[in-house]
């Protein structure tokens, strides 16, 4: 019993570490991100599993999805010329509109799912952050600055459902990923202003 505990807290040592990759080439606008974003979703698929995480479980398959999307869209973009970006866009109000009433129904309906089906210990916390993510990781996908912002409640939330189920490595991680988002944000909205000037 005390080897499989310490491989399990070695697997989710590894993918803290992938995933600090994977937010490092975020940052970066490094088409890199989506490979490490795959090997990252792969580790936490397991991960979660083992702390009965099933929201958070499912979307590590999402993950994998919109990653290979990403690749493929950040390819296409840059098939032509490699030192070419994708372009950061801003969100409308009326995008907003649609990712927040997106994120509440995702909200409702994957917590009602954990909550009468499955034994998960906070399933409306579970079903906020995996919401969430699945519009921020698309936001990102279609590189829009704002889905900085969705990260940063999304990372603040996580840290406490973690810290709660003793998951250190990934608090650790999560705390990084809650500062790198600021970071992020402030980075990528110099570099959208940049380009406005030009």
């Amino acid at each position: 019993m005390t080897e499989i505990l310490v491989s399990d807290f070695f697997i989710e040592i590894v993918g803290a570490v992938t995933g600090l990759i994977y937010l490092y080439f975020s940052i970066k606008q490094n088409i890199w991100l989506w490979p490490w974003g795959i090997i990252t979703s792969l580790i936490y698929v397991y991960v979660f599993f083992q702390a009965k995480f099933y929201a958070d479980m499912s979307l590590q398959f999402y993950y994998l999805g919109v990653s290979i999307y990403g690749w493929y869209f950040w390819r296409s973009v840059q098939k032509d010329d490699q030192k070419k970006q994708t372009s950061i866009i801003r969100t409308s109000t009326s995008e907003w509109m649609v990712f927040v009433s997106v994120t509440i129904l995702l909200s409702w309906a994957f917590g009602y799912g954990l909550d009468n089906f499955t034994d998960s210990p906070l399933p409306y916390w579970d079903a906020f952050t995996t919401a969430g993510s699945v519009v921020a990781t698309w936001m990102l996908a279609r590189k829009y600055l704002e889905h900085w912002l969705f990260w940063i409640v999304i990372d603040i939330v996580s840290l406490g459902t973690y810290i709660y189920k003793g998951l250190y490595p990934t608090v650790v991680l999560f705390s990084v990923y809650s500062a790198m988002a600021v970071i992020g944000y402030f980075q990528w909205r110099k570099e959208l202003n940049k380009k406005t000037i030009i």
